[in-house]
């Protein structure tokens, strides 16, 4: 493919094998456009987890209000997701991820201004919609833009951005929070919306996209998620893998840091650490995830990490040693997070152009939702069973996820976006 061939039209063969020549620059635009907003995404919540202790004690919240905090952020991703996602595939990718980027910059910096627990609420409820957007949206864009025989990995390497968000959080919060305090961590989570709102204004929209906005009538995106019975069988398969996918992720990842302070008597420096270590086990296994699934198919590369997931978790939980923990980290990082990016692609090849994005942004985000419940269950279990056995529960909800894949999604590797 030429570099100036519509990025939605390559002629390549669905081979295995990353050949940059077949991949156009715009391509790459929408790629790190995606990925950078995704890191904001990652940042903002991971460095909520390590500041809850702090913005407890300025604020006089109780563990519950706390950990409402996360839960409303999530709950606003739902809105956000639905709202935003509807509206680009409207409207178009590029415009309504850079309203997504606005709504998230202005209210980040109102929450380094709260008084109290409401108005905080409210402001990370509300810059929880402008972070909904951001997945759904990015993975459309994403694998409009790229050819079909390598979406998994592009896909993937949108997730890579949550990644980078995180690890950046997972280091950089121990060295800058004493000095700056959370205030000035929020203030702070507002340079990678700067970066991705730039990058995006010299985004143009996908050709595929531009195509059905010229042909197709204006059809109800929800209404195209449930449209026959084969599309809701895969829109119910979605919300589940989607659900498993953020309780399991957001269960672990926030109460990590709490889990070896309290049983390890971990510092904020080695617990984050330890947290920085899974999150680069994390990395590694999106990355070997999306040239897995474009390899050998979506469902045996799902099967394979939801089953890895499932032995790791019970695994962790019984690790005493702190060096076997640092690798057991890493492990469990690279199943249980691994999958993240190929629901962009799975859900790409599942859903037509029409309603895509809305696919993306509503499935995943109803799954952030119930996700959102995660710190509060997990917390529950371990305070009457412990830590241990909180995390090691999650294992069930992994082999949910294998019967789910098996019995409801289809293999569409490769398929030409419709």
């Amino acid at each position: 493919m030429s570099l100036d061939a519509p990025p939605g039209e390559s002629p390549a063969p669905h081979s295995g094998t990353m050949d940059g020549d077949n991949v156009s620059p715009q391509a790459w635009k929408a790629l790190w456009g995606s990925a950078l907003g995704y890191a904001m995404d990652g940042f903002d919540l991971l460095i909520l987890g390590f500041m809850l202790r702090a913005i407890s004690a300025d604020l006089g919240l109780s563990q519950a209000q706390a950990a409402s905090l996360v839960t409303a952020t999530l709950v606003g991703a739902v809105i956000g997701g639905i709202g935003f996602g509807m509206l680009s595939d409207r409207l178009g990718r590029v415009r309504v991820l850079t309203w997504t980027i606005v709504l998230f910059a202005v209210f980040t910096g109102l929450c380094a201004l709260a008084q109290g627990y409401w108005d905080l609420l409210i402001y990370r409820t509300i810059a929880g919609i402008g972070l909904g957007g951001e997945f759904g949206i990015g993975m459309a864009l994403v694998a409009e833009a790229w050819p079909a025989s390598k979406r998994a990995r592009a896909s993937s390497y949108v997730g890579l951005g949550w990644q980078l968000g995180v690890l950046g959080a997972a280091l950089l919060t121990p060295l800058l929070l004493p000095f700056v305090g959370w205030r000035g961590m929020f203030a702070i989570g507002l340079f990678p919306a700067v970066v991705a709102y730039f990058i995006r204004q010299r985004l143009h929209e996908p050709e595929v996209f531009v195509r059905r906005t010229a042909r197709a009538p204006k059809a109800s995106p929800l209404r195209l998620l449930v449209s026959d019975r084969e599309t809701t069988r895969n829109s119910l398969g979605l919300v589940i893998l989607c659900s498993v996918q953020n309780f399991g992720y957001y269960g672990v990842m926030i109460w990590l840091p709490n889990y070896l302070a309290t049983r390890f008597g971990f510092g904020l420096t080695q617990s984050a650490t330890w947290t920085a270590v899974t999150i680069l086990g994390m990395a590694i296994g999106i990355f070997a995830f999306g040239h897995i699934a474009d390899r050998v198919g979506r469902k045996p590369a799902f099967f394979g990490y939801m089953l890895g997931a499932a032995v790791m978790v019970v695994v962790y939980s019984r690790l005493t040693d702190p060096a076997a923990l640092l690798v057991g980290g890493a492990v469990m990082g690279f199943f249980v997070n691994g999958m993240l990016g190929g629901y962009g692609a799975l859900m790409s090849e599942l859903y037509p152009t029409a309603a895509r994005a809305t696919a993306q942004n509503v499935l995943f985000n109803i799954g952030r939702a119930v996700g959102g419940f995660g710190p509060v269950v997990v917390g529950a279990v371990a305070m009457s069973l412990g830590f241990d056995t909180a995390i090691a529960l999650l294992a069930l909800l992994y082999l949910l996820d294998i019967l789910v894949m098996w019995l409801l999604i289809p293999e569409r590797r490769g398929s030409e976006l419709s």
